[in-house]
């Protein structure tokens, strides 16, 4: 009976999250009410659901506190002007450029915050330049979901799948990084048959926007520095074993801290107030729900379906897993759709005999087959770049529709699915073209 009222509630959960029927956040509160009164989770489970998804709150957390310490430097403004003067009228230039800027920000920060920084600066150059900014969203939020692929700590899901087998920063760099710069590749053909009207774009040079100068830049220097310092230590530090990357995060987030109240720029509660503890509370409802699921035992006879299906066939199971996490997460969270397939995935390999049993625990430390791993990327490749294809497949997307809204401009449904639709099929192909080598070269 538990099996089925677990199910139920999930699948309920989802839905109403997907339909928009209630708030996400309260949704996955409920859902997690009902687990703890009928006893589906168990304090055992809380443990082991705290365990796993520690590590995932701790990077988000840290990147969202040292994204917002730099709001009142001005930095984003100055930005803004830089974009729009190096536009110098051309829409061309004014969308590569976007591609520049965001991936590599959103490699390193949580890209719904970055797009929550960056949309009303994108705002302000369209409209200097007196273009539609709409499609220019949609693009800006497009681009930091692909971004995610590019470092482990890039999207909640690299890092969690990552973390589950163990890839340090630079094995991820080694691995899955060309993955993820493919994929932001694939973007540049597209852009003048999807954002045709502004990549034809030639105007006279836009006027510049208001002036903008950087706050106290000793203290930019300083808020930058702490920026580097977490780039250098996510790189070097899986050579010291207490520096993983949610510890990084950790100290990133507590060093901008120190450096915000010794300048008293704002207080430091102001900075507390603006981070989503929406999403993280919404995070680890989610780990909750999985690992009630797990200790009722559903998910582990999906994965002897797997095992039924696939055999040991991995590059087949690493292609379909590609493609159904993808299309799960263009209308799902991408975050309970990893967790729970982690689980089945690990499943799978320990019932083929590719891992041993105590694989499923995550206290396993042991290296992971090489032939495992492309099965993996093809789930980061899934999770990470579906959620482009529609308005509710990522935080970002929402975002970017919610800036739209403040600006007097409604992001429909069908118009961003205009744009990620085309460009995430792309991107999936090129992502399955990548596991499929990626495996071909672990099995020679």
């Amino acid at each position: 009976m538990l099996p089925i009222v677990a199910v139920a509630t999930f699948f309920v959960v989802i839905l109403v999250i997907a339909f928009n029927w209630l708030d996400m956040t309260v949704a996955a509160m409920l859902g997690v009410v009902i687990f703890l009164v009928t006893g589906i989770l168990t304090d055992s489970a809380v443990t082991s659901a705290l365990a796993t998804g520690d590590g995932t709150l701790a990077l988000l957390f840290g990147g969202m506190v040292v994204a917002r310490v730099l709001v009142p430097t001005g930095i984003f403004e100055v930005v803004g002007q830089k974009l729009l003067r190096f536009t110098n009228g051309s829409g061309k230039r004014l969308l590569l450029a976007l591609l520049v800027i965001v991936a590599p920000v959103c490699a390193l920060l949580p890209n719904a915050t970055v797009v929550l920084l960056l949309g009303p600066v994108i705002v302000r150059v369209a409209t200097a330049m007196e273009i539609d900014f709409i499609p220019l969203l949609v693009l800006t939020a497009i681009v930091s979901n692909a971004a995610g692929l590019l470092t482990l700590v890039g999207d909640p899901a690299t890092f969690l799948v990552g973390s589950a087998i163990h890839l340090s920063f630079t094995d991820y760099l080694g691995r899955v990084s060309l993955g993820g710069l493919l994929a932001l590749a694939v973007i540049v053909p597209l852009l003048p048959l999807l954002f045709g009207d502004i990549w034809r774009l030639r105007r006279p040079p836009a006027a510049d926007l208001p002036p903008a100068r950087l706050q106290q830049p000793l203290f930019v220097m300083v808020s930058v520095g702490i920026l580097l310092l977490m780039v250098a230590l996510f790189v070097f530090g899986s050579l010291l074993p207490t520096l993983t990357p949610p510890s990084v995060a950790i100290l990133g987030a507590t060093l901008a801290l120190m450096a915000i109240y010794g300048w008293r720029v704002e207080p430091v509660t102001k900075v507390f107030s603006d981070i989503d503890w929406k999403t993280l509370i919404f995070i680890l409802c989610m780990f909750f729900m999985v690992q009630g699921l797990v200790a009722t035992g559903v998910l582990q006879g999906v994965s002897r379906l797997l095992a039924a299906v696939f055999g040991d066939h991995m590059l087949a199971a690493a292609l379909v897993l590609l493609a159904g996490i993808g299309a799960a997460s263009s209308v799902l969270a991408n975050i309970p759709v990893v967790v729970a397939m982690l689980v089945l995935v690990k499943g799978y390999l320990v019932l083929i005999d590719a891992v041993p049993e105590q694989a499923l625990g995550y206290t396993f430390q042991q290296v992971w087959p090489e032939q495992t791993i492309p099965v993996f990327v093809g789930m980061m490749f899934g999770a990470t770049l579906g959620g482009s294809a529609t308005l509710i497949g990522a935080s970002a997307n929402v975002v970017a529709a919610g800036i739209a809204a403040q600006n007097g401009r409604a992001l429909t449904f069908a118009r961003f699915a205009r744009y990620g639709v085309p460009i995430v099929l792309a991107q999936l192909a090129v992502g399955a073209i990548y596991t499929a080598v990626l495996y071909l070269l672990a099995a020679g």
